[in-house]
């Protein structure tokens, strides 16, 4: 994914809730400095800097980094793979859906990677399901071990985590939402 979409999402998404830049870091936990770099696209964001500003606007994680169009197989920008530096490979399946309080990624690690995320927005749930490789999953202080064909379901609002076996691995991680999103999109 360019920077420049992140960025103009994020644009978007302050500039539709009337919010200066000083009051969107008061929410988010995200420095007015950061956001400000974000905005003008001089610095691409972490995985956890965007969760932190989705959590703070109370948006689902691919209001800010994919479209939240319905999925249409003719449009490869829906499934777009977003790489963060030093961190995990996301691809969008299914771009938030307010309906469903969902959205669906295809996440890859390299071998041996190490990502713990913060928690997430009281009352997210996510689902992991592991297509290849060996998965481990931080789920209350304990690393839950899963291999290709099996899944877990645990509460994200605790930190959590998941680490890649020695050949790495790639899995579907669902995200369900309590309370439905404030943006549900932003165009």
């Amino acid at each position: 994914m360019e920077s420049d979409e992140i960025t103009l999402k994020l644009r978007d998404v302050r500039a539709a809730s009337g919010l200066s830049l000083s009051k969107a870091a008061d929410l988010t936990g995200v420095s007015k400095a950061m956001l400000g770099q974000i905005e003008r696209g001089e610095s691409s964001p972490t995985i956890a800097t965007l969760w932190k500003i989705a959590k703070g606007f109370q948006l689902p994680l691919s209001a800010l980094i994919g479209t939240t169009a319905s999925r249409d197989p003719t449009d490869d920008s829906v499934f777009r793979t977003v790489t963060f530096p030093g961190s995990i490979k996301v691809k969008i399946v299914f771009p938030f859906d307010p309906e469903l309080g969902a959205e669906t990624f295809h996440v890859a690690l390299s071998p041996n990677q190490c990502h713990e995320s913060p928690a997430h927005a009281l009352g997210v749930t996510e689902e992991v399901f592991v297509l290849e490789g060996m998965l481990e999953v931080l789920r209350d202080g304990e690393w839950v071990p899963l291999h290709a064909g099996e899944g877990l379901r645990f509460p994200a609002d605790l930190p959590h985590g998941y680490r890649a076996g020695e050949d790495g691995t790639t899995f579907l991680n669902m995200h369900h939402y309590a309370q439905p999103a404030v943006l549900a999109s932003v165009s």
